[in-house]
């Protein structure tokens, strides 16, 4: 089998502001990057997808017909959507930041928490899944958790990998 973890091409925000789950769009232009991405991955394939639009777009762009799913949504930052990274108070952020795989973002979720989600989506999608070639367009977040998962990389080590935008990254299973 196999899986192409696509990362999203890069977003509207300007850099420094955090938005996991927020729905935001894709910086322009942006096509060329699709084709690009488009040319690395196998025409006859399953596609999933990030429900958020980002990913749709982007998603739409490959194929005809693709599969949504809020588990490969990227994580959910509470009540730190849409901030500065450096205007999240002190008091928050040093806990998470000692520990992001277990502490909670206010009003949002830790690694582990998206780790869970992204793992029961792979068990029940990938593992269980006959098809030869799958295509997962999501977020930087579930492709760490995922290549922590298949490669058995303790949580807090996830940024070890790095995930551009644009990122095609081929698995074999």
């Amino acid at each position: 089998m196999e899986i192409y973890l696509v990362r999203h091409t890069e977003t509207i925000c300007e850099k420094g502001i955090c938005y996991g789950q927020s729905d935001v769009g894709l910086k322009a232009p942006f096509l060329e990057q699709f084709e690009s991405i488009r040319s690395q991955i196998p025409v006859e394939s399953i596609i999933y997808s990030s429900p958020l639009r980002r990913c749709v777009q982007l998603a739409d762009f490959l194929a005809s017909s693709i599969t949504t799913d809020f588990r490969l949504m990227e994580m959910d930052f509470g009540d730190w959507e849409m901030k500065k990274w450096d205007a999240i108070p002190e008091t928050d952020f040093t806990p998470w930041m000692n520990d992001f795989v277990n502490v909670s973002v206010p009003n949002g979720e830790s690694f582990v928490d998206l780790h869970h989600r992204v793992t029961d989506f792979w068990k029940e999608k990938i593992i269980l899944n006959s098809a030869e070639k799958i295509v997962i367009v999501t977020h930087a977040g579930v492709i760490r958790s995922i290549l922590c998962a298949i490669s058995n990389l303790p949580l807090k080590d996830a940024f070890m990998n790095k995930v551009d935008f644009g990122a095609v990254l081929k698995l074999e299973l």
